[in-house]
């Protein structure tokens, strides 16, 4: 009887090189004050979409906001998700943001996912991203 092998590791790429890269933005301090008990991090494009911010923007819609307080809204509303769904390992939730595009200044929804999943070294971890990414 043949034993089937494992099959050949080709590539693997970590929790911390994808923060060292950017590709993940760790958010664990801001995560902690809105009740998270362990490492979080957003995905670039939930920064880019849901919390960047610069004063550029500022001038452009005559509105003052923050990236300071448009990441607190991310995580309090993760936060708040995450209590509903309590032992799901994922759950989708909405954050209303002012669009960095356009003129506009009225707040819209954007649909975010939040999967808890081992990190590097086993540990709980959670990702907050678009519902598309994996």
């Amino acid at each position: 009887m043949k034993v089937a092998q494992a099959p050949e590791l080709i590539h693997a790429y970590s929790r911390a090189q994808a923060i060292a890269d950017g590709v993940l933005v760790d958010v664990t301090a801001t995560a902690r004050e809105a009740g998270f008990s362990v490492p979080v991090a957003v995905t670039r494009a939930v920064w880019a979409d849901c919390v960047e911010w610069t004063a550029e923007i500022d001038t452009r819609k005559a509105t003052y906001q923050d990236e300071a307080g448009r990441l607190w809204d991310v995580v309090w509303m993760a936060n708040r998700a995450a209590r509903r769904a309590a032992g799901a390992g994922c759950c989708v939730f909405e954050v209303l943001r002012v669009p960095r595009e356009g003129r506009g200044i009225r707040p819209r929804s954007a649909v975010l996912a939040m999967r808890i999943g081992a990190g590097d070294a086993g540990e709980p971890v959670i990702t907050i991203g678009l519902p598309s990414e994996d």
